[in-house]
């Protein structure tokens, strides 16, 4: 163990070495987080005797526990009972598996995946959207609500109505003896809360806690781990305030700014030395997270001086972009860099689209990490429906994608029957409804579908119509006809999912616009060949989103879309905060060179637009910033403040620190300076 603490830096060995008492790890990017974890928990184990029983660490993947694990008992040299190390939802279905009895509900249970818990929704209303009513489901179990409350806090109709199916389902669970995912944290949860006795005895067992990605935590994990301590305060979390990217699925900032208010008497030790990125790399990721207030405050200190410059690549379009970063990836790999070095990352999905075609145009082999390709997603496989209906109605396998999208309550089942009836009919399927009477399809459908039958091939008819006067307008008609932008709109993941459809829109207008003379079959043909890539052998780079990123790192990388809009996403539900954390996780994946695109026209909103250059740029010193962004300080003199080590204080005057605001503070008699971000307002 001595030659493993000889591994570490001076502050990764006091990490390991601090015992008892609450600590938080604050790792920044490429700081060396999990060996520093590892080691600790082999420390306690090994050198410091504690039980491996009496330990707990929990993180967020099976992979990461896995590697842990593996990490940390490489290190032990004693046998016996290996520690509990796994993810929350692990621990949750172990917790349940002893004491779910205490419910009065069997410890045989089944644990359903999403896609059962949506076929479970979806029999119980079919006509409300089953991904909005999972998603507000699984909101209510993470604020801990149960039925009757969300039906009380529900103001519109359509919230009431899924805090009623949210009852139904309930019950559906408690009757076939089913828990869902969200259900392995709630109930713990609820058993710790509701039984004093077994949340001390499970507090006892547990006496040193360790938690992994710690800023990715919700509310209800919080919540958790104050149960799991409430015998103790042998706390220890490690992550990164800095890295915190998932608030629109529920993580919490303020679990690790606030950290030492959660956590009485908590010691921080920062981990600031980067063993990953060279010294311009880390200086631009310093200089743009500094315009975040809220953070604990950390710098990343380079360990591997000199490298190249950041690059900034400028381009027309999305096409030239696609162009001049596949030639210089074409350079490094003739080169003799290896492919599986770089990669190219976006802030959102429908970005991969003109990529994916350069690439392809470049001859270069890439692999699509934590996605679909742009032409293989759902709903662009629905427009392309559409237009090969539009171009040829008697397309029967078209139709019967399309048919029931957007929902029109056209089911599986009745589609078979209408199919049935076309065949014996010697017809298409669009010929049999048109030519069919309302009785006729009443014999097959509802009654109230028969008439959305009818709506609907009247409908095809129009969108045939508009194909022959005007192809450039012809994607304005699709969407007046059908909604199918505003259907997706309400999903869990609309806004990607809207953002591939206006980059749809926008490449069909685009493409019309070069190409007056083509015709649909034209485009569509395109469109296929652009999404027929043969499955890649051998090397090849990497295209992701930078929340696919996370965790991993390359020689050669390239951040593309930094345009206000695209990085930062700017609007309504948009956070800028995070939108930094974003533009900072994706410029520490770097080692050796790091390059950052944006272009002056995109295709936004589906329509061919001008930008303007992100504002990050300026933010990361690397020119005069296109927008003027002030940081501002929220204090004034005057002003009673506390710090974590001194105390309450009054501001008694206000200074500028480079990006930050240096505070002169009087703790009762004894003055300080320090910077803003580390102090709060009483």
């Amino acid at each position: 163990m001595e030659n493993r603490l000889k591994e570490l830096n001076d502050t990764q060995q006091e990490a390991v070495r601090h015992i008892d008492g609450p600590l938080l790890i604050l790792a920044g990017a490429g700081s060396g987080k999990t060996k520093t974890i590892t080691t600790r928990l082999a420390y306690l184990l090994d050198v410091v005797g504690v039980p491996s029983s009496s330990t707990l660490t929990l993180t967020f993947t099976n992979k990461a526990a896995k590697e842990m694990r593996e990490r940390a008992l490489s290190m032990i040299s004693k046998d016996g009972h290996p520690p509990l190390l796994c993810t929350f939802h692990k621990f949750g279905l172990l917790f349940l598996k002893f004491n779910i009895h205490l419910l009065n509900r069997k410890s045989n249970f089944v644990v359903i995946d999403s896609d059962d818990k949506k076929r479970i929704l979806k029999r119980i209303n079919p006509d409300l959207p089953t991904p909005l009513v999972a998603s507000e489901i699984s909101r209510y179990k993470n604020s801990l609500l149960n039925p009757d409350e969300a039906l009380q806090q529900a103001e519109l109709r359509e919230y009431q109505k899924i805090a009623k199916v949210y009852a139904e389902y309930e019950a559906y669970l408690v009757e076939n003896n089913l828990v869902d995912f969200d259900d392995l944290l709630a109930l713990t949860y609820r058993l710790l809360d509701e039984n004093d006795d077994l949340c001390k005895l499970t507090s006892d067992r547990y006496r040193y806690i360790m938690i992994d990605e710690y800023q990715d935590t919700n509310e209800l994990q919080l919540r958790l781990i104050k149960k799991l301590c409430c015998s103790h305060s042998n706390i220890c979390v490690v992550g990164d305030d800095d890295q915190s990217i998932y608030g629109w699925r529920g993580a919490n900032i303020r679990n690790i700014v606030e950290f030492a208010k959660d956590f009485n008497d908590a010691k921080v030790i920062k981990l600031e030395y980067n063993y990953r990125s060279k010294a311009p790399i880390l200086s631009v990721a310093n200089a743009l997270i500094e315009h975040n207030r809220t953070r604990v405050g950390k710098k990343l200190l380079c360990t591997k001086e000199g490298g190249e410059a950041v690059v900034m690549l400028s381009g027309a379009d999305e096409s030239e972009e696609s162009q001049k970063i596949a030639f210089k990836i074409k350079e490094l790999i003739d080169s003799g860099v290896s492919p599986s070095e770089c990669a190219i990352l976006y802030r959102i999905n429908a970005l991969s689209r003109s990529l994916e075609e350069g690439l392809n145009r470049a001859n270069i082999p890439y692999r699509l990490v934590g996605g679909l390709r742009f032409y293989d997603r759902a709903e662009i496989k629905d427009l392309i429906g559409y237009l090969r209906v539009a171009i040829n109605p008697h397309d029967n396998y078209s139709l019967k994608r399309i048919i029931n999208r957007p929902k029109r309550g056209i089911g599986k089942m009745s589609i078979e029957k209408l199919e049935l009836e076309a065949i014996r009919s010697a017809k298409s399927i669009y010929e049999y409804i048109k030519s069919a009477s309302i009785g006729e399809l009443e014999l097959l459908v509802r009654k109230k579908n028969s008439q959305t039958l009818k709506k609907f091939i009247k409908q095809l008819d129009e969108l045939q119509d508009a194909s022959l006067r005007s192809l450039y307008s012809l994607v304005d008609k699709l969407d007046d006809l059908f909604g199918i932008r505003a259907s997706f709109e309400a999903m869990p993941d609309g806004a990607d999912r809207v953002q591939n459809i206006d980059e749809f829109y926008g490449l069909f207008r685009d493409f019309v616009k070069q190409r007056p003379e083509a015709t649909l079959d034209d485009f569509l043909n395109e469109a296929l060949l652009s999404s027929a890539q043969d499955e890649v052998e051998g090397q090849s780079i990497y295209i992701m989103s930078i929340h696919a990123s996370k965790g991993l790192e390359f020689d050669h990388l390239f951040v593309i879309g930094l345009e206000e809009g695209f990085l930062p996403l700017v609007g309504e539900g948009s956070d800028l905060e995070e939108e930094r954390r974003l533009g900072y996780v994706s410029f520490t994946r770097a080692k050796e060179t790091l390059t950052l695109s944006h272009v002056q026209s995109r295709y936004y909103k589906g329509r061919r637009t001008e930008l303007m250059k992100s504002r990050f740029f300026g933010e990361a010193g690397l020119c005069e910033a296109s927008l003027k962004v002030e940081k501002v300080t929220a204090f004034k003199k005057g002003d009673l403040v506390r710090h974590k080590i001194f105390g309450a204080g009054r501001v008694t005057g206000i200074s500028r620190a480079g990006r930050e605001f240096k505070l002169n503070i009087n703790f009762g008699g004894n003055r300080r300076e320090i910077l803003a971000s580390f102090v709060e307002r009483l």
